[in-house]
């Protein structure tokens, strides 16, 4: 620290430190390895009592917890002490205001998300982490949406694997309603501050247009998102029958990333997928389904023509962040300043609507 620079306060907490850091190499696209460095070391940190890490700071004995490395060590000893961790302050002043410049407004007029992964398929982080990080931003809901079976690689949930995952969702509702009520300001009785994480699912849409999950599952779901991931080449008429068909299926609420292009990234790039696209947003005014904005940049999904296209339409709208780590939550800045600049009235964007509002429109 330069001579005559006061020293900041902090009293965040090694583990809110750890966990901020984690959370801002996310949002800045960091490698992944650095990023679970940090989440790691929250992991190891969380269940210790402040006594036990302060004496390990004292002992200079960090290093010998599991997950717990130098770089890590340094942030924890920093904020036992009661200041800022320089690794923490330099991210924060390198990423100080919204990842993107317009869509302030409607950014702010956004309830909740409609598209998220956890670790159960292939998102980063534990559940109760995407949720406590989505009532951090300040969402009202947030609905998980881990993938279906067919997606193999993304180790997509089977039938009997997501009837589990709906009892962690009650689970971590109820551990946000409870926080609440020991006077925690994090929650009603549906979950913290008024926050509720949602069931959901990404279903795949089959080569037919069905949907990859069985009936009875999908209607014990409070939202379905459903995605085309197989045979993107498929030829223009086959797609668009494929797409008609899952739009016109009762269960489907939000149609993602329509084109599934790439458009940068460590992926690679991706041409969009063909179809006529007139008639699958016209299928979607008539069917009450939502086109999602796809919030990624790597993404960018519709399209500008075909956003303003489905905006021309009449289509509805849900501007998610496809988020597989908790940092990636703020990526629907991107989604936002797309949708202003394309004119999208915020009425016509499902998630500016409370979170009653939007059960009963997603409701088969």
């Amino acid at each position: 620290m330069p001579d005559g620079e006061e020293q900041q306060g902090y009293d965040g907490g090694p583990v809110a430190a750890l966990r901020r850091i984690a959370f801002l190499l996310e949002r800045a696209r960091e490698d992944t390895y650095k990023v679970k460095a940090y989440r790691a070391a929250a992991a190891t940190l969380l269940p210790l009592d402040e006594a036990e890490v302060a004496r390990h700071v004292a002992q200079g004995t960090l290093t010998d917890l599991p997950g717990i490395g130098r770089s890590t060590a340094t942030v924890v000893t920093e904020a036992v002490r009661g200041q800022v961790p320089a690794r923490l302050a330099r991210l924060e002043a390198e990423q100080e205001g919204p990842l993107a410049a317009g869509g302030r407004a409607l950014r702010a007029a956004l309830r909740g998300d409609l598209h998220s992964h956890s670790d159960w398929s292939d998102g980063g982080s534990p559940i109760e982490e995407m949720a406590f990080t989505a009532l951090e931003l300040g969402h009202e809901y947030l609905v998980l949406t881990d993938h279906s079976p067919r997606l193999r690689v993304a180790n997509g949930l089977s039938a009997g694997r997501l009837a589990r995952q709906l009892d962690v969702v009650a689970a971590v509702n109820a551990h946000l309603a409870a926080g609440a009520g020991t006077g925690a300001g994090v929650g009603d009785a549906t979950g913290g501050a008024g926050f509720t994480l949602l069931t959901g699912i990404e279903v795949d849409i089959l080569d037919d247009g069905s949907l990859d999950q069985s009936d009875e599952m999908l209607a014990r779901l409070d939202v379905r998102v459903a995605s085309v991931h197989s045979k993107l080449r498929m030829d223009a008429a086959p797609m668009t029958r494929r797409m008609l068909a899952a739009v016109a299926n009762p269960f489907t609420n939000v149609l993602g990333h329509c084109t599934g292009r790439m458009v940068t990234g460590n992926r690679g790039t991706r041409p969009p997928s063909e179809f006529d696209a007139r008639a699958v947003f016209e299928a979607c005014v008539e069917h009450g389904t939502a086109v999602e904005i796809n919030s990624r940049p790597e993404r960018r999904d519709p399209p500008t023509a075909l956003l303003e296209l489905a905006r021309d339409v009449g289509c509805l709208f849900s501007i998610d962040s496809d988020s597989h780590a908790p940092g990636q939550l703020d990526m629907l800045d991107y989604g936002c300043e797309r949708a202003e600049a394309a004119g999208i009235d915020p009425s016509r964007i499902v998630n500016t609507w409370p979170r009653d509002e939007l059960l009963e429109w997603a409701r088969p």
